[in-house]
């Protein structure tokens, strides 16, 4: 019988209240290193705009006349004023506008999440929250949460819709990242030390019938840049 996999629980006051049982099947697999690798590889190329261009020789203003005959004057001979060795000239395999992206197929995507939650499940930093029960928006109380969670570093807060006054609790805090379930990518999964959900975000995370990694989300599926 395979192992539960389970998380500790909190209440929004950081005091520790049991355990709360985790889908195995998207936090207690075995991480697949490789495809995470290559789901972020693909992630970070398709968020370079790649944009960059430079102008070729051909595209260089000017130039048209040869700056001085071929022979007689004990110099390099010159066939023009823009060439790649010339001040102002074109530029030699400079850049030119791109898309980076790569294609990863969704099933690449589903495991590398799954495979990077999981990592973190098995660190023991998987941490849930019941709900958020707070009357107003204070960087302290969620600094406090934290503190008393015994979490340190980089921090992943996964929220729901109806946690609008502890995203803005926690946004002001340095090294914390807020995202929706919708969101959740193994890059941010990976930067963080640890994931705080709430119980509903992870009960979504959960559902592996709606565990899908968003329809506009880091990656393409075809060279027109519509993910399927």
């Amino acid at each position: 019988m395979a192992e539960k996999t389970t998380a500790k629980l909190y209440s929004d006051a950081g005091t520790e209240t049991g355990e709360i049982t985790l889908d195995s099947a998207v936090f207690g697999i075995e991480p697949n290193v490789a495809v995470m690798h290559q789901v972020v590889v693909a992630q970070l190329a398709a968020a370079r705009s790649g944009s960059g261009s430079t102008k070729t020789r051909s595209e260089v203003r000017g130039g048209g006349r040869k700056p001085w005959r071929q022979k007689g004057l004990g110099r390099a001979r010159q066939g023009s004023t823009r060439s790649p060795q010339w001040r102002g000239g074109g530029i030699t395999f400079g850049p030119k506008p791109r898309d980076y992206s790569q294609r990863t197929p969704r099933k690449m995507r589903r495991l590398a999440l799954c495979s990077a939650l999981s990592a973190r499940a098995a660190d023991g930093q998987v941490k849930v929250v019941e709900s958020f029960g707070w009357e107003e928006p204070k960087t302290r109380q969620a600094a406090a949460l934290l503190a008393a969670m015994g979490v340190e570093g980089k921090v992943l807060v996964v929220l729901g819709p109806g946690d609008g006054i502890a995203e803005r609790s926690f946004r002001n805090l340095p090294l914390v990242n807020i995202l929706v379930p919708g969101q959740l990518n193994p890059y941010d999964v990976l930067w963080a030390d640890a994931v705080v959900f709430t119980r509903e975000t992870v009960g979504v995370a959960g559902r592996r019938a709606t565990y899908e990694v968003a329809a506009d989300d880091f990656v393409r599926e075809d060279g027109e840049g519509e993910a399927s």
